[in-house]
This record gives structure tokens, sequence and C-alpha cells, in this order.
């Protein structure tokens, strides 16, 4: 690996954080269209993907899965309510804590997964170089954690 000389390390082709940021704008423009379609936002997918995996779990919880603050991922999900894809609750045992589970429309909508998976194509890398990116990309936010 070729490390930039001193008077190249600030030029913005060399920085990591601009290609992290330019790459993650890309994957949400490639999703885009299918989400247009869907109705929901990519942070909204995000919360469908977890509650796929996870159903009935608690804000805290949620938020702590998406690495997000509790008072940003609220005004979602009372939008995601208000479209009918969850449920908000308080627990029943523990009054402080509120209770987050999919609806019906929510559940369903998991069957369109295929849909946005298909949209990766446009970024022109092969399932062996995304896998190897999601795991590098993974040990750096299980590292900064």
């Amino acid at each position: 690996m070729n490390i930039p000389d001193t008077n190249d390390r600030y030029l913005l082709d060399n920085q990591l954080c601009f290609h992290l940021y330019a790459a993650s704008r890309l994957m949400t423009r490639c999703y885009q269209p299918v989400l247009d379609d869907l109705g929901i936002t990519y942070p909204q997918y995000l919360v469908l993907i977890v509650l796929w995996e996870n159903d009935h779990v608690n804000l805290t919880w949620l938020a702590d899965r998406l690495q997000l603050q509790s008072n940003t991922l609220t005004p979602l999900l009372k939008r995601m309510q208000e479209q009918g894809l969850l449920t908000r609750n308080r627990s029943q045992t523990d009054e402080r804590s509120i209770q987050i589970s999919l609806t019906d429309k929510g559940r369903n909508l998991k069957q369109e997964v295929p849909r946005l998976q298909n949209q990766l194509t446009e970024i022109g890398i092969t399932l062996e170089e995304a896998m190897e990116l999601k795991n590098l990309l993974a040990k750096i936010v299980n590292q900064a954690k």
C-alpha cells in the first residue's frame, strides 16, 4: 500500500472519511427508487430490518442497535406509526419503557427486500467484494464504539 507523502495527505482523494461518506450516499441513492415506491425512507428501512430480526423490542434497545439517540429515533418511529408500519406502546411492566412492534403492514414489507438488494448491482462490485467491504466496515464500526 502506498502511503501518501506528507504534501498529499490533505488532498480530498486521500481522505478515507470522504470515500466512506460518498459511498454511503451512493448506497442510499441506489436504494432510493425502490424505497420511494414503498413509501419509506432509508432510515425507516433500517428500523424495519432490525424489527424483522427482533420484533417487540424496547426503544432503548432499538436506538442502541441502530447507533442512534432515542430522541433522534422517536420522531422517525412516530412517522412510521402514522404510516401503519409499527406500534409504540408503554410496557406493562415498566411505564418508562416504550415497546416497538411491527404491524402486519410493516412485517409484509420484508418481501420487498430482494428488490432493494437487486439495486446493489448498480454499484459495480462483486458479491465477494461487497462482503469483504462489509466486513471491513463492520470492523471499523466495532472498533469505534
